[in-house]
């Protein structure tokens, strides 16, 4: 079985956790960035999901994240960019893309992120910035 969905907009890597003190006791909570598009893959992923049950079996999973091409390129460095041939070797990190998609996957496409074996990750530029994600059942 394979599942695919696309989550428009510009893409947010998993954010690093935050610490407070509450009545004396740590706590540690996502930054409401990451947060909030987290609860945005998990909608766009329950909707593709919607009649198929979670997935229990090792999986491939692959992340691509198109990220938007920046303003102050060239008209060159922009043509090579969404081309493919200019690739966004820069903040942020391809995995804490991944991360945010585990995160969010975890308990709606499949039942933990422990069942996947194989996975990639790759960053794009483009015009129409996304998170296009694959998922394989081995």
């Amino acid at each position: 079985m394979e599942i695919a969905f696309t989550v428009y907009g510009e893409p947010v890597a998993q954010g690093r956790p935050r610490t407070a003190i509450i009545d004396g006791h740590a706590v540690v909570y996502d930054p409401a960035k990451s947060k909030s598009y987290k609860q945005y893959i998990k909608l766009v992923a329950s909707d593709e999901m919607q009649g198929i049950p979670l997935l229990e079996r090792p999986l491939d999973v692959t992340v691509i994240a198109v990220v938007p091409i920046p303003k102050s390129f060239s008209k060159k460095k922009r043509l090579d960019a969404s081309c493919g041939n200019l690739r966004p070797a820069k903040k942020p990190d391809a995995d804490n893309f991944q991360k945010s998609v585990w995160d969010a996957c975890k308990g709606v496409v499949w039942v933990d992120d422990n069942q996947i074996v194989d996975a990639r990750v790759v960053k794009f530029y483009g015009e129409k910035p996304r998170i296009e994600v694959t998922i394989k059942e081995l």
